[in-house]
């Protein structure tokens, strides 16, 4: 790592998970590290997209002092739409942060992906409105309501590019490419310090210990579906959602591997905890510190709340 400080980043999709993109930025500006190219899909789009117009400082100013309600306020619900969050308010704020800016005059090169489920296809914004690219880019299906551009429908650019290397190397040249996938294997140091962040583990070992007590001495061992009265409608979609993305960006890698890979766990948080800015920030660049250090992620790469 020590032979090149020109840095190409592709950043994944994954929710609130995104806020750890913030993080690693952070650690690697630390270092000396310059940051030549950015591509991003969903919260990837929207950080790198702050990151290349030079407003992340302001952009994670304002996320680490939203709480619960105010985070409720700003998705603002749409249940006759198809999604159930316009995310109005927070493109507002966020457009208040970069203006009218387009893609082509930012300081460094920059791509949003998002997916046209018109054509099945990955769109690549290069051009155009910033805030627009975004939009599209972060439009995740069933919770954000989708955009309509040129008789195209656009979605969470997750869907089919969850961590866009291949856009990323289509920027220009850069000493490393580096990835930061949100869709890492979970880590039970994470379940201990936010069990909510990995509800199915905990509601089936809950279903299994209850089945286990009711079974019967004689009765043989027969497995059996945990009930599901426990569970949310969002978390099943949640959960479906997460283990579509970490099965893409699985094939990706192996198809098209980055130089570096900064692997954030699935269950450092819930998927639309964008309340818990500030601790995730912090899982973020200590996970890029313990990828910069070596190949070994040990305890110093975890901060729980």
């Amino acid at each position: 790592m020590a032979n090149g400080k020109r840095v190409a980043l592709a950043l994944g999709s994954g929710g609130a998970r995104g806020y750890a993109h913030i993080g690693v930025i952070d650690e690697l500006r630390e270092r000396g590290y310059e940051i030549t190219g950015v591509a991003g899909s969903s919260m990837g789009a929207l950080v790198g997209g702050l990151f290349a117009a030079g407003k992340l400082d302001e952009f994670t100013s304002w996320a680490t002092t939203l709480g619960q309600f105010e985070v409720a306020r700003l998705l603002d619900p749409a249940f006759s739409e198809p999604g159930v969050i316009r995310a109005g308010r927070i493109l507002d704020r966020i457009r208040e942060m970069l203006g009218e800016l387009c893609i082509e005059q930012l300081p460094i090169p920059y791509i949003a992906v998002a997916t046209d489920i018109t054509t099945g296809r990955s769109t690549w914004f290069r051009d155009g409105e910033l805030d627009a690219a975004i939009r599209a880019s972060i439009a995740i299906p069933g919770f954000i309501t989708p955009v309509l551009r040129d008789g195209h429908v656009l979605v969470d650019g997750g869907v089919l590019d969850p961590l866009p290397v291949v856009a990323t190397m289509a920027l220009g040249s850069a000493d490393l490419l580096i990835g930061v996938d949100l869709s890492g294997p979970p880590d039970p140091v994470y379940d201990r310090a936010q069990p909510r962040a990995n509800w199915f583990t905990q509601w089936w070992r809950a279903s299994a210990q209850r089945l286990g007590a009711a079974r019967a001495p004689e009765e043989p061992t027969v497995e059996q579906p945990p009930a599901l009265s426990s569970i949310r409608a969002t978390d099943v979609a949640q959960r479906a959602i997460d283990l579509m993305l970490a099965s893409i960006t699985r094939q990706h890698l192996a198809a098209h591997p980055p130089d570096l890979v900064i692997s954030v766990p699935q269950n450092i948080c819930g998927t639309m905890d964008f309340h818990r800015a500030a601790p995730i920030i912090e899982q973020g660049r200590a996970l890029a510190a313990a990828a910069l250090d070596g190949p070994a992620v040990g305890d110093s790469a975890r901060v729980p709340d």
